[in-house]
C-alpha cells in the first residue's frame, strides 16, 4: 500500500511540473500534494523540516504567480481591473473552443478591444494587452522553473535521508 502511495505522490510532484503548461490545471497546488502525501507516509519524518518548509514555500509562490501574475502584468499595462477579469473569462472560455492559443487570442483581443473602447488610446490599449500577454507566458515560464525547483528539491531531499 505504501509503495503505491510513494508513486503517486511523485505522480503528483511530476503532474505539477506538467500542470504548470496546461491552463486551469494546479501545478504548485498538484507539487504541494505530492510533497504532503509523501511527508504523510513516511510518518511525517521525510522530506525533512527545513526542505518541507522550503518546498511549501515554493509551492505557496507557484500558487501567488499562477492566480496573480496575469492580473499584475495587466495592470503594469495600464489594463483595468474589469477589463482583466473579462479578459480572464474570455480567455478561458475560448481556451476551451480552441486551446492554449484560444486562451492568448482572447486575452489579447479582449484587453485590447475593451482598453480601447474605455480609454479611446490604440497605443495605450495596444500596450496593454502585449503586457497582459506577456504576463500570461511569463507567468507559465515562472510556474514551470519552480515546479521543477520542488521536484528536484523533493528528490534531493528525499535521496539524501
Amino acid at each position: 500500500m505504501v509503495d503505491a502511495g510513494i508513486v503517486l505522490a511523485v505522480a503528483l510532484l511530476v503532474g505539477g511540473v506538467l500542470g504548470t503548461v496546461v491552463p486551469l490545471v494546479p501545478g504548485g497546488a498538484l507539487s504541494l500534494a505530492g510533497v504532503y502525501l509523501y511527508w504523510w507516509l513516511s510518518g511525517f519524518t521525510a522530506p525533512g523540516t527545513i526542505a518541507l518548509v522550503v518546498l511549501t514555500l515554493l509551492g505557496l509562490v507557484t500558487l501567488f504567480v499562477e492566480l496573480f501574475a496575469g492580473s499584475i502584468a495587466a495592470r503594469a499595462g495600464g489594463a483595468s481591473w474589469v477589463t482583466t477579469g473579462l479578459a480572464a473569462v474570455v480567455g478561458i472560455v475560448l481556451m476551451f473552443a480552441t486551446g492554449p492559443l484560444g486562451l492568448l487570442l482572447g486575452l489579447f483581443g479582449t484587453v485590447f478591444v475593451v482598453e480601447y473602447l474605455r480609454a479611446g488610446d490604440l497605443n495605450r490599449s495596444t500596450q496593454s494587452a502585449i503586457y497582459a500577454t506577456a504576463g500570461i507566458l511569463a507567468s507559465t515560464a515562472i510556474q514551470v522553473l519552480l515546479t521543477v525547483s520542488i521536484l528536484c528539491g523533493f528528490l534531493v531531499s528525499v535521496a539524501v535521508q
